[in-house]
């Protein structure tokens, strides 16, 4: 059988058990007479080559072919089966018992034991401070628990399964003894074999130390990798987002270290530099030349509803501007990195972050939502949450106007906007193009040029999609001009369901794959950039604008728009 070997440049540096640097090749079958070779330490693990072979497998079966299976063309992985056999992977939850952790991670766990991405001999731990039996979690999560619409086949027979790798450990988080006790039990299921372990930070930061130094120094592997996702706030500025790294790096090195943003697993934001580095049509339009501003756009229809005690600590630029939507603006933004190497994209991330203008008082409009009645229901006010203060000052809702120094973006606005309890639920990122010089058609648009300019829209949720806005004549015998869609909606487009953010972000960390988690160097930059408004916004006590609950927002953020000649672009489709 003739071999074709596609060479796949290494992703990450990754001292991992899972993904050896050993030179050996894995060799994944096509059709009877050809495979595709990948390089064992790759972008694409053997995880995920294992899922790919088993989807050809079964789309050849289905369409009355002979599978790969039956052909005896099965899917090669020279030393795996020895190397898998000797090697188990622990994942440990820590705040198991909390929300987070029962509507996301587990889930999301879940999900990856079904497509068949986790290693043969696998583990999962939850940790928290709640007494609970090993039978008392499984019931707790396997309430969240939920098959892929698309592939429902045996998916109680898999649930099970999966619960039977299920286990607790009552604990404190900063004691060490109790870790002590959790490595026992770990170690009893890794039943001597190399070890690999993986803990998700699931609980608030300010007791992330604390369990980092026990995990450190009572349950760490011995003979393989340990690695800690550590979920955000990342700080509250500078000052204490630099001191949490420097206490974490005391007992971790900066590759164990897993910072989780997961709108930067979402798909749509992944699909960022695909759509501008693998289209020759976008990618010269990606600069200040073409393109008039940015509109990175963030809305939930619904307040804190009895959270406003933790959100009112930090914010709604803490909790979504300074992290979410500045890390889509660098991915945006950034110069073509020389490869897709984790390092290579993180590099190239920094120095947009570097290259901007710190944000300044005069650029911002920071509100709150108010009390409303809408259709006989009553909307409460974000004061009127019994967890937050009545004279609470925290902004719900927050508008910003940010600037990057390069040769490529001088001049040009990137807008944000993000609030809560506003008339819809979204997320997107706008591009709006300049006006056409010399426009021939200017004459059919009257005076309100702003409505024939293009515009890219990517949609990141919901209804994940990407349209272009484009001038197109109205069919008749007059030259009536009209704005009309390029519509892709993914939906319609790819009718299999999009895995949550929180798969992605978790097999990547498994596999060691970092290019979609925060470097501290990029994290210490994002902080530099909104600490001086955060500060000075608090001494000053700037009082927010008043907005009805529903609503679309303060009226200040249409000034500020209008002060760098833009106009929202979510307007347009109310």
């Amino acid at each position: 059988m003739a071999t074709h070997t596609m060479i796949v440049r290494s992703s990450s540096s990754s001292s991992s058990a899972l993904a050896a640097s050993s030179p050996v090749k894995e060799t994944l079958p096509l059709f009877t007479n050809r495979s595709l070779t990948f390089p064992r330490k790759s972008s694409f693990s053997r995880l995920r080559l294992r899922f790919f072979a088993e989807k050809l497998s079964q789309l050849y079966s289905s369409n009355g072919r002979a599978s790969l299976k039956d052909s005896g063309d099965n899917l090669t992985e020279e030393h795996d089966t020895k190397e898998e056999s000797s090697t188990t992977l622990s994942i440990t939850v820590v705040g198991a018992s909390g929300d987070l952790a029962k509507k996301k991670i587990f889930p999301a766990l879940f999900a990856l034991f079904y497509e068949g991405c986790l290693p043969q001999d696998f583990s999962v731990f939850g940790y928290a401070r709640t007494k609970l039996t090993h039978e008392e979690l499984r019931v707790m999560i396997s309430r969240t628990l939920t098959c892929r619409i698309d592939q429902r086949e045996n998916c109680a027979d898999k649930m099970d399964q999966f619960l039977q790798r299920c286990f607790y450990h009552s604990g404190q988080y900063n004691s060490e003894e109790d870790f002590a006790e959790l490595n026992t039990k770990l170690k009893e299921k890794e039943e001597g074999k190399v070890s690999n372990r993986l803990y998700y930070l699931s609980i608030p930061p300010n007791i992330f130390v604390d369990v980092v130094r026990c995990a450190s120094l009572r349950a760490s592997s011995v003979n393989g990798w340990t690695r800690v996702i550590v979920e955000k706030p990342f700080g509250r500025d500078s000052e204490s987002s630099g001191e949490l790294t420097r206490c974490l790096k005391q007992y971790l090195t900066e590759e164990q270290i897993f910072r989780i943003d997961h709108y930067l697993g979402k798909e749509l934001v992944e699909n960022l530099s695909v759509l501008r580095f693998s289209n020759l049509v976008f990618e010269p339009l990606w600069s200040r030349n073409y393109i008039r501003n940015v509109q990175l756009i963030f809305s939930e229809d619904f307040g804190t509803e009895g959270r406003g005690g933790y959100f009112d600590q930090y914010g709604i630029i803490r909790d979504i501007m300074q992290n979410h939507l500045l890390q889509i603006l660098a991915l945006f933004a950034m110069e073509t990195p020389v490869s897709l190497d984790a390092e290579d994209i993180r590099s190239e991330k920094v120095k947009v972050l570097r290259s901007m203008k710190p944000l300044l008082l005069q650029d911002i409009i920071v509100g709150q939502y108010k009390g409303h009645s809408k259709g006989g229901k009553a909307y409460p006010g974000y004061t009127d949450d019994p967890t937050v203060p009545t004279n609470s000052l925290t902004p719900t809702f927050a508008a910003a106007a940010m600037f990057i120094n390069n040769a490529r973006w001088d001049g040009v606005p990137f807008l944000m906007k993000a609030g809560k309890a506003l008339h819809t639920r979204g997320a997107e990122i706008r591009v709006q193009f300049r006006h056409v010089p010399g426009n021939l058609y200017k004459k059919n648009f009257a005076t309100d040029l702003d409505k024939a300019t293009n515009e890219l829209v990517i949609r990141v949720q919901p209804d994940e999609g990407i349209y272009l806005r484009i001038n197109n004549k109205v069919p008749g015998l007059g030259m009536r001009l009209d704005r009309s869609d390029l519509n892709l909606l993914y939906r319609s487009r790819y009718p299999r369901e999009i895995p949550d953010a929180y798969e992605r972000l978790l097999l990547d960390a498994i596999e060691g794959e970092r290019r979609l988690f925060i470097r501290s160097d990029e994290l210490d930059a994002a902080w530099d950039l909104f600490t001086p408004a955060l500060k000075e916004l608090e001494q000053k006590k700037i009082v927010p604008e008043l907005y009805p609950y529903g609503s679309r927002g303060p009226v200040g953020a249409h000034y500020l728009a209008s002060k760098y000649n833009v106009r929202w672009g979510d307007l347009e489709d109310a």
